[in-house]
């Protein structure tokens, strides 16, 4: 998408998901200026660490429907640093 390559991404609710590995904890600016470059495209980002899809999918399964289900103005959920869980935080807050 534009100049970044996404892992998952739905056109048509302008919805992207993104599974993250342990290397994304030391590029927090660089996500961010991706993050902002996305939303400004209008898509709404959501960002799993890789354990936590692995560990709890079901979780993961459910935030996905939820986000497609949602008409509410886009959010972006970022992996706690170590991973094992999920903030909501608005996009233009990163």
């Amino acid at each position: 998408m534009g100049p970044y390559i996404v892992d998952f991404v739905c056109p048509e609710k302008r919805l992207i998901v993104e599974v993250d590995g342990g290397h994304h904890a030391v590029q927090v600016e660089k996500d961010a200026r991706r993050a902002a470059w996305l939303e400004a495209e209008g898509f709404q980002l959501l960002r799993f660490w890789n354990t936590e899809v692995l560990r709890e999918p079901i979780a993961v399964q459910e935030a996905i429907r939820a986000a497609l289900e949602d008409d509410r103005p886009p959010t972006l959920i970022l992996p706690r640093k170590g991973g094992g869980g999920r903030r909501p935080r608005t996009m233009r807050g990163t």
